[in-house]
């Protein structure tokens, strides 16, 4: 009898040990601190809660993660180059690297953007070289000489170079996840009706129009660029016709292109040049500027048969709002396209280092020991984007604090059919730069290479959270947070499905308090309890 008692106690010991589960790994990066650090585990219980303010649906498998990451651009290959070999070895194994972000998407450009150091430059400068004979990557491997810029530090450093290291990281671990979508801000100068690569001057404010017998030059020109790094080892993931094709005020380089002219370009152009020259399993994606104007474009390219057969999908940029994703926007575009993706390709926290448009000053922010090395800076309400104080800011361009911006935005628009997430510059100097045209932006690292001072921003913390718990391959799952008190506003959660059934959950809390509230994930419920102004990642193994 006694032997039949200690079995019967070892089942109810085993039943309750069934009852219960243990997050496999918690991270917390906050205003307090915190930058990714290890957290106790949280003990989930089996059962329904009796108040769930966050309910997570493991059985709703939404859309298949494509990957978090940053830019790979001349101005960041040229900060890089204004560094010491170990130096910057460190800042893209902390990126790139197993133990750091892991990041497995990278944007780069094909010719000049913004930034580059000098700018006004593409991969085929010969005019009328309808055959391409002048392309090559050459103008990405000539370094930065020291006689021009004494700051540097390996003149033999470029994008070509920064391409390359980051390619070599992401071998060394045998990451076959790794993407890279590339993108011109403009066609050579001479396929355009102006002949310029931007213009500001004489009342025109505009990049120009690709010349309508430069269409199949401009699909050949991609097609080399992809070529091109195919022969060094690296294939492209994906491309779009152009970098915001609606223009940027001819502030930079830049190209206009309608929506029905971009579903031709596709169509009769791109696509069937990609499939000619075996390149169909190139992904090509539409628009790729501001979420909210996506309607014309998405109707224009999925209405053409063909374009809509050659695009996997639409790329979106942040900048129409400082605090909303358009889940709106998003929802309708999945809703009337449900087989095509939409792959965040460009954000960041622009305008940095100007005062408000309006010429109203800001005590708290603008100069440089505003922001670099400053993480209160990042966790405030500080910054200001493009629109702040004109007409187009109303409600969704106020004031915001970065860290939020971003964890809000990627939280909200997974919730809403993001695929992935990219970020702009992976790295800049102290004041957002270089840039050519002094359009500042923040970058995750900022380096001060006049002091030597390497500063990872609280918002690299937030991407690192990101990218590390939602990988490739994972789906993204059914989260609602209930409005049962004003508090819900400053809750903001996320969860994926990984393919060993661990759930990844990642939240931010943007109150100014300490706020605890009861989680359920499918059968299982906890207690979550979390410090103010944070964001936390929850992992958690489910039974089968």
């Amino acid at each position: 009898m006694k032997r039949i008692i200690l079995s019967l106690t070892s089942i109810l010991l085993l039943a309750g040990c069934c009852s219960k589960l243990t997050t496999t790994e918690v991270r917390l990066t906050s205003e307090a601190g915190e930058k990714y650090a290890e957290q106790a585990p949280i003990k989930f219980r089996k059962g329904k809660a009796p108040v769930a303010l966050v309910n997570i649906n493991p059985a709703d498998e939404r859309q298949t993660i494509d990957g978090f990451g940053g830019s790979l651009t001349e101005s960041s290959a040229f900060v890089l180059a204004c560094m010491s070999p170990k130096q910057r070895l460190t800042v893209l194994q902390e990126l790139y690297g197993e133990q750091g972000a892991n990041f497995t998407v990278s944007r780069t450009q094909i010719g000049a953007s913004d930034f580059s150091v000098e700018g006004k430059y593409s991969l085929a400068e010969q005019d009328g070289d309808t055959a391409l004979l002048s392309f090559s990557l050459d103008r990405d491997k000539e370094g930065f000489a020291q006689a021009t810029y004494p700051q540097i530090k390996d003149e033999h450093y470029d994008l070509y170079h920064l391409m390359h290291d980051v390619m070599a990281i992401k071998q060394s671990q045998d990451d076959q996840t790794y993407r890279v979508m590339a993108n011109t801000w403009t066609a050579p100068a001479w396929m355009k009706q102006n002949k310029k690569y931007y213009e500001r001057e004489n009342g025109f404010h505009r990049g120009g129009e690709l010349l309508p017998q430069y269409y199949q030059t401009y699909a050949n020109y991609l097609a080399k660029y992809v070529e091109a790094w195919r022969a060094e080892g690296l294939n492209i993931w994906a491309v779009t016709p152009v970098n915001e094709p609606m223009g940027n005020d001819g502030g930079w380089e830049s190209m206009d292109f309608s929506p029905a002219v971009e579903a031709e370009f596709i169509a009769k152009y791109l696509g069937p040049t990609f499939d000619a020259r075996g390149l169909s399993d190139v992904a090509i994606y539409g628009f790729d500027q501001n979420i909210f104007e996506m309607g014309p474009y998405t109707a224009a390219i999925y209405g053409d048969e063909a374009a809509c057969r050659y695009t996997t999908g639409m790329a979106v940029h942040w900048y129409g709002s400082t605090i909303d994703c358009f889940p709106a926007v998003l929802d309708s575009v999945h809703a009337l396209y449900p087989c095509k993706t939409i792959f965040h390709s460009e954000g960041c926290v622009d305008n940095l280092g100007c005062e408000p448009w309006d010429g109203v000053t800001d005590p708290v922010g603008f100069k440089e020991s505003g922001w670099f090395n400053n993480d209160a800076f990042w966790w405030g309400e500080n910054a200001t984007d493009w629109a702040y104080s004109t007409r187009w800011a109303g409600n969704t361009h106020p004031k915001y604090a970065p860290v939020h911006r971003y964890a809000r935005y990627i939280i909200d628009g997974m919730n809403h059919w993001l695929t992935g997430f990219c970020d702009w510059n992976i790295v800049l100097d102290s004041i957002g730069g270089p840039n050519h045209v002094n359009n500042f932006a923040a970058a995750p690292v900022m380096v001060d290479y006049g002091n030597d001072i390497i500063y990872y921003t609280p918002y690299y913390y937030v991407l690192k959270h990101f990218s590390r718990s939602m990988r490739p391959g994972d789906k993204v799952v059914g989260c609602q947070v209930s409005a049962i008190s004003g508090m819900p506003e400053m809750l903001h959660v996320c969860a994926v499905k990984k393919p060993n059934g661990v759930i990844a959950i990642n939240i931010l809390n943007r109150a100014t308090e300490p706020y605890s509230f009861n989680l359920q994930l499918g059968n299982y419920f906890a207690t979550i309890h979390l410090p103010a102004n944070c964001v936390e990642t929850i992992e958690v193994e489910l039974p089968e």
